[in-house]
């Protein structure tokens, strides 16, 4: 029924507090029994919309009949990320403690896009991205406050973003208007020189899509060769540069990938900083997929070259059991990003900020406003602790090494790139048609979903393992199922 008091619509704190705990209830046993279920949906284009009312409904329901919705509607739609099976793409594992983290910050349903508009929004955020920097052995350049004195003057420091893809962004922006004296972001690239990025070949579309978004065109955007592990070719890269400055344009951002997309490749970003100090050209790290590596002392040589960087970005909810989304993005001066990002209209003066003594991070990104996401991050690193969270990234690469060894002992599949850490690419003897079939095979059980990709133009099956709830069973069960795919595809000799 309809309230006669439009204060009397809202739902009473009790009704609230039963049906909290009937979610939570809910969301426990979707965790608990979601293996069970097949990894992917079987629905064609539409459908979950036609079982769903066309139009709003006019007087309220009762909210308690949303888990019939869920359960009969939804959750056959669903791709099951969480699925112990899930080895498709990239892990976007998440946990409990970070669960919670995000129920209190929807909770608490604060805006964090100035100090003063919550202070402890952006403090907690300020600190967590010093406890990560310490956390993954980041140098002292990017901290946000100095470790002697936490409201010192420091010029680097951390923000935490949506995505990769947004970090990626801003830093290419902050390195477009140094690069420019700031020109572009005043006048637009009018007037400025010809800029031109560099990325490698298996880089992350944003990268592209970023050089697009930021005005300066994506033919402005060089791939650069990668050698037979699938890393940018540092001398590839200098004869490009030496290319572009000899003809008039102005070589002013490099990307070095720590986890590419297709293969899980690392770039030599020590070599490559050495290129880039030539043109003084802005470096960024994009370390989206591999960057939560360094967190384990013994694979800190996935960030070897961090030092030299003006940019670094590394994805929480891929690896760090924190759900999506949360990439911690620091830079080594923060004041070319806030340059870039910065603005103050009268609406938003207050004192704090025009006194110079506190972060305002919404000139550390592209949107005005912000949640306050660095509570699932606080939860996740209280919850678990350093050693628990070491312990459980070295488990996924251990697992990863040993489906390694099954394929290298299998007589129908073939490894085809290395696999330092969790990322393995596969493929069938038989070549191409073979392997896709055996994907589509493995897909089609419901147990397991894969994807895949192209490694100099040979389609290729990733498998990437690190799911909160993958174990090495999951793991043999997967190897188990594309045995018999290929052998099902085989061509008989």
């Amino acid at each position: 029924m309809s309230a006669n008091n439009p204060a009397d619509a809202h739902m009473p704190d009790e009704d609230f507090k039963e049906l909290g705990a009937r979610f939570l209830d809910w969301i426990t046993r979707y965790l608990d029994g979601v293996e069970q279920m097949p990894v992917g949906p079987n629905v064609e284009p539409g459908d979950v919309r036609a079982a769903l009312p066309v139009s709003p409904p006019e007087t309220p329901e009762d909210l308690a009949e949303v888990f019939a919705d869920i359960d009969q509607v939804v959750v056959p739609g669903l791709t099951h990320w969480q699925h112990p099976g899930w080895f498709a793409y990239f892990p976007c594992n998440h946990s409990y403690p970070s669960v919670l983290g995000e129920l209190l910050c929807a909770g608490l349903g604060i805006q964090g896009m100035l100090w003063s508009t919550s202070p402890a929004c952006t403090e907690v955020e300020s600190l967590m991205m010093d406890w990560m920097l310490e956390a993954l052995g980041l140098p002292e350049r990017f901290r946000t406050a100095p470790i002697d004195d936490p409201r010192g003057h420091c010029t680097g420091g951390g923000v935490i973003q949506d995505t990769a893809s947004s970090a990626t962004l801003c830093a290419l922006i902050a390195a477009r208007d140094r690069a420019t004296d700031g020109a572009a972001g005043r006048d637009g690239l009018a007037g400025c020189p010809p800029l031109v990025a560099y990325t490698s070949e298996h880089a992350h579309s944003s990268i592209e899509k970023a050089c697009g978004v930021a005005g300066i065109g994506r033919k402005a955007l060089r791939v650069i060769e990668t050698d037979d592990e699938h890393r940018l070719r540092p001398d590839r890269l200098a004869e490009a540069m030496a290319a572009d400055r000899a003809a008039g344009r102005v070589p002013f951002f490099v990307c070095s990938t720590v986890g590419t997309t297709a293969s899980g490749a690392i770039d030599p970003t020590a070599a490559i900083a050495e290129v880039t100090r030539e043109h003084g050209a802005w470096l960024h790290l994009d370390g989206a997929m591999y960057g939560v590596a360094a967190i384990c002392p013994e694979h800190r040589w996935v960030i070897e070259g961090a030092e030299h960087c003006d940019s670094i970005c590394i994805n929480a909810h891929k690896w760090l059991f924190t759900n999506f989304d949360c990439d911690f993005f620091w830079v080594a001066d923060r004041q070319a990003l806030v340059h870039s990002l910065g603005i103050m209209p009268e609406y938003l003066r207050n004192q704090a900020t025009e006194a110079g003594k506190v972060i305002d991070y919404r000139d550390w990104q592209i949107p005005l406003g912000r949640r306050f996401r660095a509570l699932k991050v606080w939860f996740v690193l209280r919850h678990y602790g350093l050693e628990n969270l070491r312990n459980l990234v070295r488990e996924h690469i251990a697992m990863t090494h040993e489906f390694a060894d099954m394929v290298d002992a299998d007589e129908y599949l073939v490894r085809v790139s290395p696999n330092p850490l969790s990322i393995a690419c596969i493929a069938h003897r038989d070549g191409d048609d073979a392997t896709q079939r055996v994907m589509e095979i493995a897909n089609d059980t419901g147990r397991v979903r894969l994807s895949h990709a192209k490694l100099k133009d040979q389609y290729v099956i990733r498998v990437a393992i690190g799911q909160s709830r993958t174990t090495l069973k999951h793991v043999h069960d997967l190897h188990a199922i594309l045995r018999e795919a290929a052998r099902e595809v085989t061509t008989p000799a």
